[in-house]
Formats: structure tokens, C-alpha cells, sequence
């Protein structure tokens, strides 16, 4: 059981990491582009660096607030 709270903590870190709305934003960017291929709007590619950009932004910007 060690090993398992050990490699999820692990996870947490490397994902998630200092701001967990980043990742958030990340999954919810790959959680639409599943949906919209489910669709079959497969030109919507582009969103998913678009949603990325947007948080990461949003993301300097609240860390810079804070400072």
C-alpha cells in the first residue's frame, strides 16, 4: 500500500503540480476535443492549444497578482 500512495503522490505532483487549475483547464480542454471528435467535428484540433494558452495565461496572471 505504500508503494501505491507513493506513486500517487507522485502523480498528483507531476500533473498537477503548483496550480491545480491548470491542470483542470487541461482536462477540461481534452474532455471537449473528445466530445467534439465524438461529433465527428475533428476540425477542432486547434482548440486544445487555444484552451492551453488561455490557463496558462490566466494562470501568470493570478500568480502575479499574488506577489
Amino acid at each position: 500500500m505504500s508503494r501505491l500512495k507513493t506513486f500517487g503522490a507522485f502523480c498528483y505532483d507531476f500533473f498537477v503540480g503548483d496550480d491545480w487549475r491548470l491542470a483542470l483547464g487541461v482536462v477540461i480542454g481534452v474532455g471537449i476535443l473528445v466530445l467534439a471528435d465524438r461529433l465527428g467535428h475533428r476540425h477542432l484540433w486547434w482548440l486544445l492549444p487555444a484552451i492551453v494558452v488561455v490557463t496558462l495565461i490566466e494562470s501568470l496572471r493570478r500568480a502575479d497578482r499574488s506577489s
